[in-house]
């Protein structure tokens, strides 16, 4: 028989997996509407952010890697770059994950927009250190603004409809292990 939560474990793993493939089927749709193209949020990488803070063991690193890499590979990014500032933004945020669960959500809030700022200035840095054609900074800078005000959002239908809450302190799991 199964562990319940090892069980519980996988099926939130394949619901990111589900979700991530969901966002990147209509990020793929060949739909546009006027002239100007808005990007729109990191949703992949909001989702795992959320879910790291809540409960760390629901995303594993080497499946956000995977999820990155395929998205830089099918949205003609330089490959692998986004994907290893991902998992150093996952693995600083999981490293923190437990400082966090008594903070208030503003501060959790500007701690994942400081990770996502990071990336998005070291990204861009890669690409002009090594003369990587790169889109508009106006379009990296609204991607970012969508991403980090798209966070509580996320947070929010994380918590609501999927039951994933931040770890509570003593909190222990069906088998009686501290979490």
């Amino acid at each position: 028989m199964v562990d319940p939560i090892t069980s519980r474990r996988w099926i939130y793993r394949g619901l990111l997996l589900a979700i991530s493939a969901l966002v990147i089927f209509f990020h793929l749709l060949p739909i546009q509407v006027g002239e100007a193209y808005w990007p729109g949020p990191d949703f992949v990488l909001a989702f795992a952010f959320a879910w790291v803070m809540r409960r760390p063991d629901y995303v594993p690193v080497l499946l956000l890697g995977g999820l990155v890499l395929l998205t830089d590979m099918l949205f003609l990014r330089p490959p692998g770059l986004w994907a290893a500032l991902a998992v150093i933004g996952l693995e600083f945020l999981r490293a923190r994950e437990h400082l966090s669960r008594d903070l208030p959500f503003p501060v959790e809030w500007a701690m994942v927009a400081a990770v996502l700022i990071s990336m998005t200035v070291a990204y861009r840095f890669f690409l002009v250190l090594f003369a990587v054609d790169q889109g508009g900074l106006g379009l990296s800078l609204m991607q970012l603004m969508t991403t980090i005000a798209v966070y509580p959002l996320i947070v929010l239908v994380s918590g609501t409809l999927l039951g994933i809450n931040k770890i509570a302190p003593g909190e222990v799991d069906d088998m009686g292990h501290r979490l």
